[in-house]
């Protein structure tokens, strides 16, 4: 059945219709989206450069086991009740003036963009676990957004007229209206895509036929409104109105634009704020398969690469205190990070369908995911960093105590005065939950991130499947998948095999089956599926120890007043301890997530040959509730030497690997289980060889 009929139908019922619609109809719905755009992905006006996956819609990834334990708290916490908490959230997108730090008359500025995040965790988590009250609380904030488009509104800030986006006529005000508006078009994707309702899309194809588009900028400072094509792209992917294609064609054919591209190939990337690199970046890389130009996803690969080199941290992500900060133990990164990263890598993994875009997921979510939220989702803090050995060491940046950002270290329930990261913190959770399974062209689905879930969608041509993934992943290295088709069905799956993994294994029904790996990294099994079919799939991981050097600060004005930029010459090794997708860290126990316990012992550097023979794994049972427990269910035992160490800010790690010191054993947890931790480690000059 064609969307528009399933549509037509669902116009003709109350407003309200998915909260008492069954699983079924929804399940329906939310396939005609993705069959809209598996259609315009085959056809004649898809992207000249096929995408690999396309998205499924909230609701389609159900999660279970541990994952559903996270995605609970989430909605009972901060996720679920930020409207309670702080004016921002209680009034956003309402269409009138409050009181609030950035607000600017009447009801637009600087909140407009933290409530947008906020909505747009908030739908999506609300339609994956089907909560009556989550949805009608996203519904009643996203229908006013709607129907006041629908009713003559000329943009999502639809009280007031266009020219609130305009950078010409304001430029700081103008600049952040219109980067707040590409926020509400991701949360407006979503509650389409969750609902299949006409009037919803009809309000994207209003806004973004004609959407005046900013001249994009090689500075990640201020914020862009050029991130508007995430939306605008799923908008015409899921419409076919050409001339929503047609006003993003224009922009990226500004001399501006190409300029931008050809110096970011040339490796000529400036310094700036963390979380607008994380999402300018990709922007070029988002208009690759429509114009088939390589160039344009090169640029974005380029600003990468070069992140990593300079400031990227052992949790997945680079360094962010506000700005780019290069390497270093006590380098933060701002909770925002957390969901923009993977938001772009996530872009990168349905253009180009490298495995290793969802490796960068993973990494990120399991391990800098949980460290800014607290165990039970109800309060979080604006900053994590890889070493925290107590609430704040003494500095002088942005962030600690007594400084222009405040006290950035320290939990709360809306986790700072600035609320840009507790509002984006709402997303974490959702969208890992939402990219674990994509649809392909070739109608089948992909097994894209792990972890325990279950599937519902349509593949061989609208057969319906529903696939249960059980696990214990990360935790665990088996993932048992039952296929259920509603019928027998020939389609393909695919299954990640992550790059880490050396020697994967895969059983068909209890039979052993060759791990054959495409170019992607992913392994295609097509068959005839019939109900009850399973499918094992073992990733045997291992322990890896990663060798780095702390470098200084970057040597630009956002940090040239501070002691610590002045520091040039900082080059102190470390070393990380990775067990699959899971970075591991020294537990510094906490009475609270701002409190460690007295007299903790840290004083350790690693005392571990690179090829990690001697490291014990230690297993225990997952608890009943998993909330990220610091008595994990997965444990490294591994040789150290307790040393004299005071790390300060000036000095966090030594400045050579320590050559003597006390014999120890010391034990390790994944990381995203600790509130503070020791996980850039001081180098004991080893005694041992490698073979």
């Amino acid at each position: 059945m064609k969307r528009g009929t399933i549509v037509g139908i669902l116009l003709m019922l109350p407003v309200a219709w998915t909260q008492a619609a069954d699983q079924a109809t929804a399940t329906t719905v939310r396939d005609a989206v993705v069959n809209d755009m598996r259609s315009l992905v085959a056809g004649d006006k898809g992207p000249k450069i096929k995408p690999h996956f396309i998205p499924l819609p909230p609701g389609a990834v159900r999660p279970t086991g541990w994952l559903n334990d996270w995605a609970r708290d989430a909605a009972a916490g901060i996720t679920g009740h930020l409207d309670e908490r702080a004016e921002v959230f209680k009034h956003g997108y309402k269409g009138y003036h409050f009181e609030a730090r950035g607000v600017k008359a009447p009801g637009v500025g600087w909140p407009v963009e933290q409530c947008a995040y906020w909505l747009d965790g908030l739908v999506r988590l609300a339609y994956i676990l089907d909560d009556p009250q989550l949805i009608a609380k996203a519904r009643a904030r996203l229908d006013l957004v709607v129907n006041g488009v629908n009713n003559g509104g000329e943009s999502f800030v639809y009280w007031q007229p266009r020219g609130i986006l305009s950078v010409e006529m304001d430029k700081f005000n103008g600049q952040f209206n219109n980067w707040a508006h590409s926020h509400m078009g991701r949360a407006l994707v979503a509650y389409y895509q969750a609902t299949g309702e006409r009037r919803i899309l009809d309000a994207l194809v209003k806004v973004y036929r004609d959407y005046p588009l900013p001249e994009f900028s090689p500075v990640f400072y201020p914020v862009n409104g050029m991130v508007n094509l995430d939306a605008m792209l799923d908008t015409y992917m899921m419409s076919g109105d050409e001339k929503v294609l047609a006003n993003a064609l224009a922009a990226i054919r500004r001399p501006s634009f190409e300029k931008i591209v050809a110096q970011w190939n040339d490796g000529k990337i400036v310094h700036g704020h963390t979380v607008i690199f994380y999402e300018n970046i990709r922007v070029p890389a988002l208009m690759y398969p429509w114009t088939g130009d390589r160039k344009l996803l090169d640029a974005t690969l380029a600003t990468i690469r070069w992140s990593d080199e300079r400031h990227g941290l052992p949790i997945g992500l680079v360094s962010g205190e506000e700005y780019l900060a290069g390497i270093g133990s006590t380098r933060n990164v701002e909770t925002c990070n957390v969901a923009a990263g993977p938001w772009t890598f996530g872009s990168l993994l349905r253009i180009t369908g490298e495995r290793g875009w969802a490796d960068r997921m993973e990494r990120v979510f399991f391990n800098a995911g949980p460290a800014p939220i607290a165990r039970d989702f109800q309060t979080m803090s604006y900053y994590q960093s890889p070493n925290r050995l107590s609430l704040s060491l003494p500095c002088d940046r942005p962030g600690c105590p007594g400084n222009a950002l405040g006290d950035s270290y320290r939990f709360t329930d809306i986790g700072h005065p600035v609320l840009c990261c507790v509002g984006n913190s709402s997303r974490i959770v959702p969208n890992y939950i939402m990219g674990m399974w994509m649809a392909t062209a070739d109608r089948g689905v992909a097994a894209t991130l792990y972890g325990p879930c279950r599937l519902r969608a349509q593949v061989a041509g609208g057969v319906p499947v529903e696939i249960e993934s059980e696990t214990a992943y990360p935790f665990e290295e088996e993932i048992r998948l039952t296929i259920r088709p509603a019928a027998k069905a020939d389609f393909p799956l695919y299954l990640r095999i992550p790059a880490w993994c050396q020697q994967p294994s895969l059983k068909l029904n209890g039979q052993t089956v060759a791990v054959r790996k495409d170019s992607k990294g992913f392994a295609k099994l097509q068959r005839c599926w019939t109900p009850g079919d399973r499918v094992t799939l073992r990733l045997p991981m291992r322990v890896e120890i990663v060798k780095g050097r702390e470098t200084p600060f970057p040597q630009d004005k956002y940090f040239t007043k501070r002691s610590l930029s002045r520091q040039t010459d900082v080059n102190n090794p470390f070393e990380s301890v990775n067990y699959g997708p899971l970075l591991f860290a020294l537990p510094i126990a906490d009475e609270t997530p701002d409190q460690p316990v007295k007299d903790a012992v840290c004083n350790y550097a690693l005392d571990v040959s690179t090829t990690a023979r001697n490291v014990q794994v230690l297993r225990q049972t997952l608890p009943e509730h998993w909330s990220w427990q610091l008595n994990a269910p997965l444990k490294l035992q591994l040789s150290a030497r307790q040393f004299d160490w005071q790390p300060t800010e000036l000095q966090p790690l030594p400045a050579a690997p320590i050559k003597d010191g006390k014999p120890a054993t010391i034990t390790l947890v994944p990381y995203g289980c600790t509130k503070f931790r020791v996980s850039m480690f001081p180098v004991a000059e080893s005694k041992r060889s490698d073979p």
